[in-house]
């Protein structure tokens, strides 16, 4: 009955999955569970400490009971306010609200042993996911007013124990992407009238795969090392371009079918935890995220009498980027165990030339603290909190390839806050 219920609340949960906001560098959501809140995720891929191991390392279900369930959600509150100083964009010169807001992450995952030394397994959740909304009159509303990621990862996994010190894992990923980019389109018509209300929609997705490998060594008792990698995954994007706005001729001649390519970025972990006695714990994380693989993004029309036409380049030029992060945890009694944790985590944004009002991304730094209550022997809940810092970030953004954007010139107010639960149960 215990496990129906659980079920019951992971697939609710997931079914109404809403769009991500992103919390870790870039756009990529590192809640694939809520259990490694309170430490910053440090030893993501050697703790395996419940079923969420699918996700970082799929060897660590190789640590964990026969039959184990994990089910969590995060909620990621990022802020993102921006004040103009010197933008240059004709019409357009009003200011806007915080671009951020809530967002919510669940996941679930489920971990069973075929046999003594091989387990399988199944992960659920968003690897990826952004979500800034501007006000429609903003100086920076031909660069963009909403840009919404949102991606749903199913990931079967196996894992097999080799002997007592290593394990080895593997897994295949189906992703699904979904876009929605909207901005202030025709902002001079041919005739250099203004149209202030004409807005262009690119709502586009795909379906894709990927595959993520993992390895696990307990060097001793106390200690533990992983090593975790995930694939990059390519999607052909395809969907509609509609233009919307007073004049209807140009809302016909300016919409059309199109498509996107974008190539996920590829992830690299390094993690130990090591015990130093019965209460204290220490957990480390190094991690590298290819975020090259996204130099340029071409929205491509595929109907219509401009077929084969580039409509927009979203150019982003990324860089690859490095994750550390440093944990605790200490095992005040027999069911409460205190966690706490510290990151740095770079932005993939080279400079402010090159960031974009849809992604106002900069280096950012973690604080993080929680706990994990042991219910039963069987059944444990974490909670976690984190802060991430930012500090204040520049933009000058002026779109090279489409003058009539303008530039946008000043600075943002960032921050993200972060609150999450897991449940996980043994059965």
């Amino acid at each position: 009955m215990r496990v129906s219920t659980i079920s019951g609340l992971a697939a609710a949960a997931l079914a109404a999955m809403p769009s991500g906001s992103a919390s870790a560098a870039g756009f990529q959501l590192l809640e694939q569970n809520a259990s490694g809140i309170a430490n910053a995720y440090a030893g993501s891929a050697a703790v395996a400490e419940n079923a969420s191991t699918i996700f970082f390392n799929p060897a660590g279900m190789t640590q964990l009971p026969a039959r184990t369930l994990s089910v969590g959600l995060s909620a990621v509150r990022p802020s993102f306010k921006f004040s103009n100083d010197g933008s240059q964009t004709g019409a357009l010169t009003g200011g806007t609200s915080d671009a951020g807001g809530w967002a919510a992450v669940p996941n679930a995952y489920l971990s069973w042993a075929l046999g003594k030394d091989v387990y399988v397994g199944v992960g659920l959740g968003a690897p990826f996911g952004l979500m800034t909304e501007y006000d429609d009159d903003w100086v920076g509303a031909a660069h963009s007013t909403k840009f919404d990621i949102k991606t749903y990862n199913i990931n079967p996994s196996i894992a097999w124990r080799v002997n007592d010190s290593l394990s080895l894992g593997a897994g295949v990923n189906w992703q699904r992407m979904d876009v929605e980019y909207v901005r202030r389109a025709g902002i001079v018509a041919a005739g250099g009238f203004p149209l202030p209300s004409s807005f262009a929609t690119l709502d586009a997705d795909n379906d894709a795969w990927g595959w993520n490998i993992g390895v696990l060594l307990n060097l001793s008792s106390a200690t533990r090392l992983g090593l975790a990698y995930r694939s990059s995954i390519d999607h052909e994007l395809k969907g509609d371009l509609t233009v919307r706005g007073p004049s209807a001729v140009l809302n016909a001649a300016r919409s059309s079918r199109a498509k996107a390519d974008v190539e996920l970025p590829d992830t690299f972990i390094l993690s130990a935890t090591h015990r130093i006695d019965s209460r204290w714990e220490l957990l480390g994380d190094v991690s590298r995220t290819g975020w090259s693989s996204i130099k340029e993004v071409d929205i491509v029309r595929t109907s219509g009498a401009s077929n084969g036409a580039t409509a927009q380049v979203l150019v982003t030029d990324f860089r690859d980027t490095w994750r550390y992060a440093l944990g605790a945890a200490y095992q005040y009694n027999d069911a409460w165990k205190l966690k706490l944790g510290l990151a740095y985590d770079e932005t993939p944004v080279r400079d402010a030339r090159r960031r974009l009002t849809s992604l106002p991304d900069n280096d950012r730094t973690w604080f993080s603290f929680g706990g994990q209550w042991r219910a039963s022997k069987d059944a444990t809940l974490d909670v976690g909190v984190a802060y991430l810092y930012i500090p204040d970030t520049r933009i000058e953004n002026r779109d090279t390839r489409d003058p009539l954007k303008g530039l946008v010139k000043g600075e943002y107010d960032s921050s993200v806050w972060i609150l999450g639960a897991q449940y996980s149960v043994s059965f």
